[in-house]
């Protein structure tokens, strides 16, 4: 399964408990910032000039700036669920780019061995 796949599959589960939620509840706008956030991430894969890996732990610094700079233990909570929603999404797109990376020049380090 591609990451593209999964990410929508991910939005489709996503939307799917969404819809069953009735509820304003921490759960429901958990499940809104997820699907924002995957959204986000396949709009920004489609560009191949977007170096998506370098732009989504760029946009978890800048949340953790925020978290920092919070007093609100409420706003804290808030972007710590972001964070661990990119988190999970930086997981899921760049750890095949990071291993096909190594997996691509580790063949011409062991040809110099």
């Amino acid at each position: 399964m591609s990451v593209q796949q999964i990410l929508l599959k991910e939005i489709e589960e996503s939307r799917k408990w969404l819809d069953r939620e009735t509820e304003d509840s921490t759960y429901k706008r958990d499940l809104q910032k997820r699907i924002e956030l995957i959204n986000w991430v396949l709009e920004n894969m489609n560009n191949p000039d977007n170096p998506i890996c370098d732009n989504i732990e760029s946009r978890m610094s800048d949340i953790i700036l925020k978290i920092n700079q919070t007093q609100s233990i409420i706003a804290a909570d808030k972007l710590q669920s972001e964070l661990r929603i990119l988190e999970w999404v930086l997981y899921q797109v760049c750890v095949n780019k990071k291993w096909n990376y190594f997996r691509d020049n580790l063949g011409k380090a062991t040809s110099y061995i």
